[in-house]
């Protein structure tokens, strides 16, 4: 009774292999289904990540040159101020008094000035009297200069177009030489310094484009170039400082902001292709082309030389060319020479996700 029980459980071990053999013509005989893009020509760079300091375009701490009291403060905090305008005015009744006294001695020296002239002419005076008239002008004029140039001193004015800063000081209160009153910064360019390894030298030049953020604005990206390369190289951290320009319409950055920056080197266009789109050998790289001739579609694997990667995606070196069709989805099923059934074909709007469930 247990012969015929061990001979069927034979026969059904015996058909275990031909069943998987069967399954694997099967499935190699079947037609794969694969999702395309297509080659394009991209703008690409080698980024150069590192960490910068943003500060002013201008910027300047203005301070007294005289002893004396504040009599005006023209500005409020955090306003925009002109180039000239005037900020702070110490108290000057004492000079404008000198000034006064210089004017009017000044117009009695030119009228005596005219006398002695006019007098010459007539030939009443002689010629040292009218040059004496005139020396003791000009002596005048020079005095009034003096004291305006003093006077200039007890008026602090925005040397160039900017933002004030707090003011430290009161109406009233007693200011000295070098006290420090109120800061300007010139906010609309900034300028962002920051070190790259001096191996990166050769690759870098006036007028490079680079993107910067910040923990402040996470979501937005700030552009700007490189305006000036450094003249040394540290000996100790072996860097080159690099400093940039980035424009601040907004008025959101401000100086001593950390940035992430990443500079854009070796700018070129090149073809790039999805990273999922490379099939590894080695040291060996293929893609799966899609040709369609007559109607139909079938599959070539091409060899390509790739450049640099980023973000999922590859630099082509060689291998393929603008708007070669080549497979994205579906290469584990693909094989050179065999025909397929192509899904759809990627581009900006449509995605792989997409392409699949409107397969189903």
């Amino acid at each position: 009774m247990l012969l015929p029980i061990h001979r069927r459980q034979l026969l059904r071990l015996a058909l275990v292999p031909l069943t998987l053999l069967l399954s694997n013509v099967v499935i190699a005989q079947s037609t794969p289904s694969v999702i395309g893009t297509r080659v394009v020509m991209s703008t690409w760079s080698d980024p150069l990540e590192a960490l910068g300091t943003l500060s002013a375009d201008e910027s300047v701490t203005l301070s007294a040159t005289v002893t004396d009291i504040v009599a005006d403060i023209n500005f409020r905090d955090g306003e925009q101020v002109e180039k000239g305008q005037l900020l702070i005015r110490l108290e000057d009744a004492e000079e404008q008094a000198q000034l006064r006294a210089s004017q009017a001695l000044r117009e009695e020296r030119l009228n005596a000035s005219n006398r002695a002239s006019q007098l010459q002419e007539r030939n009443l005076a002689a010629r040292a009297d009218v040059e004496d008239s005139l020396s003791r002008l000009r002596q005048a004029d020079a005095n009034i200069q003096a004291i305006e140039a003093q006077l200039a001193n007890y008026q602090i004015k925005a040397p160039f177009n900017g933002r004030v800063g707090f003011r430290n000081i009161s109406i009233g209160a007693l200011v000295t030489p070098g006290m420090e009153l109120v800061t300007l910064d010139k906010l609309d360019v900034m300028q962002l310094d920051f070190g790259v390894p001096e191996v990166f030298l050769g690759r870098l030049s006036p007028g490079l484009m680079l993107n910067a953020t910040t923990a402040a604005y996470p979501d937005d990206i700030f552009s700007g170039e490189v305006a000036t390369i450094g003249t040394r190289v540290d000996p100790v951290t072996r860097s080159v400082n690099i400093r940039a320009d980035l424009d601040n319409a907004d008025d959101r950055l401000r100086p001593g902001m950390l940035m992430e920056v990443i500079v854009q080197q070796r700018v070129r266009d090149t073809i790039v292709i999805p990273e999922a789109a490379i099939e590894p050998s080695g040291d060996r790289h293929f893609v799966m082309l899609i040709e369609q001739p007559e109607g139909t579609t079938r599959l070539a694997r091409r060899e390509v030389v790739i450049g640099e990667r980023r973000n999922g995606e590859v630099e082509i070196l060689e291998g393929l060319a603008p708007d070669d069709l080549i497979v994205v989805h579906g290469l584990q099923l693909a094989r050179d020479g065999q025909e397929a059934r192509l899904i759809g074909i990627v581009d900006e709007e449509t995605g792989i996700r997409a392409l699949l469930e409107a397969d189903r």
